[in-house]
């Protein structure tokens, strides 16, 4: 949901001025006598959070409703009311994450066997050579799919309803039809109700006060994931579910795109040609992660993260995570041992519910993702 008026300061309070909006809510609109009629309720008076989730710092205001209020001491008394999910709730610790990785981990019992992918990478280039759009690799990414097992699972098969639901091409205005709505609930009961990592994800956010009930959590998953935004046209043409998992196109190259099973899914079709890799992570099974360079159907990614041979509810799982817990920072995993890094941006154009962020991406972080998110 975007922002309410283009004369509120609703979730505005103490942002920089912006002259899309018809009046600016930060203190130098005092001085320029151009604040929103709201401006001195929401943003000076105001002791409540009520659709001020996310606002940036601003030091005249008698109590915050930012990330880092919980860290100085300064929230309102109703943060965690208002703010839940991703930034309400008691602090999460770098160690509770890797210790909650470790357990969705070893939980995932839906993953590939290496019997059930094979894979041949072919082609390693250098992070200098990421950009050189030249096929390295003759032969396709997938030797070999285990489909019948696979794709049977209830949470893959749901997660392939969602895959064509989709315009790639940003600026065109997705529309779900009641069927396809109803795909989406089922994907989110099937990923976080009926599975062991699923319910693990939503035991810790609950018990961290985040949510307070498995409901809201799986609400506000809903909102944060298949909510649409605009990336361009001032369409609603985007979300993080698309963007990450789905895939788009702007500007003529391809855009988020990490997920193993729509690659597979369009190699399949002839859509998809597998350039060459540059990051291949340091597991011998599955779940791994390697970063790749391809072509989809003409548009090109220059490094396209993805976690390979992995169960739709454990990526779900760990993007949810660290997104929640760590928006728009880098997210330290640790999977068998070794360290996985997530990175998560926030959307900060438009809001749902009181003023909390959409996804805008994440993604494993190799050398040279971050160019390309």
């Amino acid at each position: 949901m975007c922002v309410d008026s283009l004369d509120s300061c609703q979730s505005r309070c103490g942002y920089g001025t912006d002259p899309n909006f018809s009046c600016q809510c930060n203190s130098p609109c005092e001085r320029y006598g151009d604040c929103c009629s709201d401006y001195y309720t929401l943003c000076k008076g105001s002791t409540s959070c009520k659709g001020r989730c996310g606002e940036k710092y601003n030091s005249q205001n008698k109590c915050h409703c930012n990330s880092k209020c919980s860290q100085y001491n300064n929230c309102c008394n109703d943060y965690s009311n208002h703010c839940g999910g991703s930034s309400g709730g008691q602090s999460i610790s770098d160690s509770e994450i890797k210790a909650l990785s470790e357990l969705l981990y070893r939980l995932d019992s839906n993953k590939a066997s290496p019997s059930q992918v094979v894979l041949n990478p072919q082609a390693q280039v250098s992070d200098s050579q990421t950009s050189s759009q030249k096929d390295l690799s003759p032969k396709p990414l997938f030797t070999y799919l285990d489909e019948a097992s696979l794709f049977s699972k209830p949470t893959f098969a749901s997660f392939l309803a969602l895959l064509d639901n989709y315009q790639r091409q940003t600026g065109q205005a997705e529309r779900f039809s009641s069927a396809q709505l109803a795909e989406q609930d089922t994907f989110l009961r099937e990923a976080i109700s009926n599975t062991e990592i699923g319910r693990e994800l939503s035991a810790f956010f609950l018990s961290k006060g985040h949510y307070s009930t498995e409901k809201d959590f799986i609400h506000d998953l809903k909102m944060m994931w298949f909510g649409l935004y605009s990336r361009s046209s001032n369409v609603k043409d985007s979300s993080g579910f698309e963007h990450i998992f789905a895939g788009e196109v702007k500007k003529g190259k391809v855009s988020g795109f990490h997920s193993w099973i729509q690659f597979y899914r369009l190699e399949k079709k002839g859509l998809m040609n597998y350039y060459s890799y540059s990051f291949d992570g340091p597991w011998t099974s599955y779940p791994d992660v390697l970063g790749m360079q391809f072509k989809w159907d003409g548009y090109f990614k220059q490094v396209g993260s993805a976690i390979m041979g992995s169960s739709p509810e454990f990526d779900f799982a760990l993007y949810s995570l660290c997104y929640i817990a760590r928006p728009g920072r880098q997210c330290y995993l640790s999977l068998g041992g070794n360290t996985l890094v997530i990175q998560t941006y926030t959307w900060d154009n438009s809001y749902y519910g009181n003023g909390k962020k959409f996804i805008a991406s994440a993604f494993p972080a190799t050398p040279r993702a971050f160019l390309t998110h």
